[in-house]
């Protein structure tokens, strides 16, 4: 007599979601432009102006709640939703930005944890998603975004460089004393390294793109808070509310530019 095969639940359970983690989906990023880059650099402006903004004009925890609740939203729309989108896909980001500079900033203010602590401690964790996205998927591109899974750790990346470059931006202008202003050419100039070292040495793709990726965040960052926070925080004093607007807007024009052109999707099919 032969044995009954016997069924596992959690071995079920298991191969479900194995299976459909590595199902091939359209490719749901877009093309690597400038104006991605510009876009890029908004938006981390954008999510530490509004992010300053909401806490200290609205009770801290609700805003934070708040902005939980709308990043896990527009995450779980970007994720489900079955091909790229411009709007979906940028929202995604900019909730991003403004829940991952909430999240750092609880971790200092709340929970009292030094810039320089958290700074490292984001590190860690970036290079640890790095080494398992790697170890797991072999490659780190973005043009090889084509599995869930892959879209996981795609996004797992974006939200710990937002949280990174945050506690890093807050570390050199704060910790370190040396304000917003000069912070933000600093990392203007970091962020111009990975592109002349492509540009003009063909150093890897992959490699240039992340380090340029993370140095967005406090670059944005920076310079969003020398234009929105007082003259006796270091900045110039246009106000966060007034920032936000104009981040907004400026957004706002290039998305729409881009959804209405398509230029962020023209080249996917030759990278897929």
């Amino acid at each position: 007599m032969t044995r009954k095969a016997r069924f596992s639940l959690p071995s079920a359970v298991n191969n479900f979601f194995t299976s459909t983690l590595i199902k091939q989906i359209a490719r749901k990023v877009p093309e690597v432009t400038v104006i991605f880059w510009i876009i890029k650099l908004l938006s981390t402006a954008l999510g530490e102006s509004v992010s300053d903004y909401l806490v200290h004009h609205y009770d801290p925890v609700i805003a934070v709640i708040g902005g939980a609740i709308a990043f896990t939203v527009t995450i779980l729309l970007q994720l489900f939703t079955r091909k790229y989108k411009t709007w979906i896909y940028w929202l995604a980001v900019v909730m991003v930005a403004i829940f991952g500079t909430m999240a750092a900033d609880v971790v200092h203010i709340v929970l009292g944890v030094p810039y320089l602590t958290s700074t490292i401690f984001f590190a860690v964790a970036l290079t640890i998603i790095f080494i398992l996205w790697y170890k797991i998927e072999n490659t780190l591109s973005i043009h090889s975004i084509i599995t869930s899974r892959r879209e996981l750790f795609y996004w797992a990346t974006v939200v710990t460089t937002f949280a990174l470059g945050t506690a890093a931006g807050d570390m050199t202008a704060i910790t370190l004393g040396w304000g917003y202003l000069a912070s933000g050419i600093l990392f203007a100039a970091l962020f111009a390294i990975p592109l002349v070292v492509y540009k003009l040495f063909g150093a890897d793709e992959v490699l240039t793109f992340w380090a340029a990726y993370i140095v967005t965040r406090p670059l944005g960052a920076s310079f969003a808070d020398w234009f929105g926070k007082t003259p006796d925080l270091g900045g110039i004093g246009f106000g966060t509310g007034k920032t936000s607007i104009v981040l907004t807007t400026l957004i706002i024009i290039f998305v729409g530019y881009l959804a209405k052109t398509h230029k962020d999707i023209k080249n996917q099919r030759q990278h897929s």
